[in-house]
């Protein structure tokens, strides 16, 4: 029995693995969305005060950045071949991952 060598072996798959991954990123998009409505509609529910209103900037420019992040990948996910999409920088998880953090800290100062 002879094993195929690199030379012989099919064309990745991906699969449904790049959607899923795309609506992932779309549910997560979604979810600090919401996550700063809330926060600005805390910030500005009975009287804002200069604290409130900068913590509400904050959270809206964390979403921003968020949403940026989001909508890079999403577009490298609809537009990756047979090969898949390329794999997330750790430059970008990072960043992904603060923004999504500092987004919950933010709201969650501003609830309390």
């Amino acid at each position: 029995m002879t094993v195929p060598g690199p030379q012989h072996r099919p064309e990745r798959d991906p699969g449904l693995q790049p959607e899923r991954t795309r609506l992932a990123w779309r549910r997560t998009t979604l979810s600090s969305t919401v996550a700063a409505v809330l926060a600005a509609k805390a910030a500005l529910h009975g009287g804002p005060s200069a604290t409130d209103v900068a913590a509400c900037a904050l959270c809206c420019a964390l979403w921003l950045g968020f949403l940026a992040l989001a909508h890079r990948r999403i577009r490298v996910l609809a537009t990756s071949g047979t090969h898949g999409p390329p794999a997330l920088t750790p430059r970008h998880a990072t960043a992904a991952t603060l923004c999504t953090v500092a987004l919950a800290v933010c709201a969650v100062a501003l609830v309390f």
